[in-house]
């Protein structure tokens, strides 16, 4: 019993995968040339920054701001609060807007699903508006949502003054902060991939064409995304998505002085990042055995893991993983399903970088005490 209470004490304590959001790898970065005066490298699963420059940087967003209103777009959508089939009716101010658009006029109707996709593919700041005051009832209601998500996601160094990214003063945000939020849109809303791999599409029954904005999507292997921008005094600005071998990263550059330059900047990025790292999937090395339950109605329980262990590492060292599995020699009945029974440490070159809990894959009750003597007796009645 006291090895099952330390074991209970010490899964209590473990924290989850070792690299939390924002996190730097531990291995020194490159000196990648990027012109962008502000980048970040971020692989999704782990949260874990591969490359940093300047990454808390004050800068404008521009259309990136973008993200930060599409996350709160597919919450709505995900949480089932609005549909992709709702209508909504475009407001006289949301058909004013400047900049990239899709010309609504005030009192079209267009369905949500449509309004994400000229939002993903156009950037058009007449659809995120018309969005925002869909679910807000204002931009300015919805701006304040958008600022109060940002600071769930510790993204300090952001300040939203708008839902379109339309220059404004004070409107800033850090490429670190961009990647917290694109990870946050791109892991929790994988749905969005339907509208940001799009490279050609239309609206209005094919009457108005779109272009993704995002020429990645065209002629990166693997991109899946994620949002571009820029203004005059924003420069060039992307958010870039791509996966290749189940690890999907996020590139983020701000103030590229060209679009060619934006584009190449990101490049650069996701190749050093699928250049040098793996995602690995890792289990302990033989079946869980199950364990020995005493004076229950079964008597055993099979172990399994809490969790998914998913270990990024340097390319090469995927054969320096080991795993050490610790599990309790037996159990008292009674047994809760998903009681901690055990742990799995996990192990890059002697060092350890993970440990997920074992957990009963099914509970059992204790036997009362008539059954305990019934027991016994069949035992000592098939012993005779």
């Amino acid at each position: 019993m006291k090895r099952i209470c330390a074991l209970l004490l010490t899964a209590a304590l473990l924290t989850g995968p070792a690299a939390a959001a924002g996190e730097t790898a531990e291995a020194a970065q490159p000196a990648l040339d990027l012109s962008a005066a502000s980048a970040v490298l971020m692989e999704k699963e782990t949260g874990t920054l591969l490359y940093e420059k300047a990454s808390h940087e004050k800068l404008e967003p521009a259309s990136v701001t973008k993200v930060m209103t599409l996350l709160l777009i597919f919450e709505a959508l995900d949480s089932g609060r609005v549909a992709k089939e709702d209508v909504v009716t475009v407001s006289a101010y949301a058909a004013g807007m400047g900049g990239s658009q899709v010309y609504l006029k005030e009192g079209e109707q267009m369905t949500v699903g449509e309004l994400v996709k000229c939002i993903t593919v156009v950037s058009g700041n007449d659809a995120a508006v018309a969005m925002a005051e869909y679910l807000a009832g204002s931009e300015t209601a919805f701006v304040e949502q958008m600022n109060r998500r940002a600071k769930e996601l510790g993204m300090g160094d952001t300040t939203f003054l708008n839902c379109t990214g339309l220059p404004a003063q004070g409107h800033v945000t850090s490429a670190h902060d961009i990647a917290l939020m694109s990870r946050e849109l791109v892991l929790h809303h994988p749905g969005v991939r339907e509208y940001t791999t799009i490279w050609m599409d239309s609206i209005r029954d094919g009457a108005f064409g779109l272009t993704n904005t995002n020429r990645l999507v065209r002629f990166y292997q693997g991109a899946t995304g994620l949002k571009t921008g820029s203004t005059d005094s924003a420069l060039y600005c992307m958010s870039a998505t791509a996966e290749r071998d189940g690890m999907e990263l996020i590139a983020v550059v701000m103030k590229s002085p060209t679009s060619a330059d934006r584009f190449e900047d990101a490049k650069a990025l996701l190749d050093y990042g699928f250049a040098s790292y793996s995602l690995v999937s890792v289990y302990p090395d033989s079946p869980l055995a199950p364990i020995p339950v005493l004076l229950g109605e079964q008597g055993q329980v099979q172990p399994q893991l809490a969790r998914e262990c998913r270990l990024l590492v340097r390319k090469g060292q995927e054969g320096q993983i080991t795993t050490r599995v610790t599990l309790a020699q037996d159990l008292a009945a009674p047994v809760e399903q998903g009681q901690t029974v055990g742990e799995m440490e996990v192990s890059v070159d002697g060092q350890v970088r993970d440990t997920v809990p074992i957990l009963s894959a099914q509970g059992v009750e204790r036997l009362t005490v008539p059954k305990i003597f019934s027991r016994l007796l069949e035992q000592m009645l098939m012993a005779g």
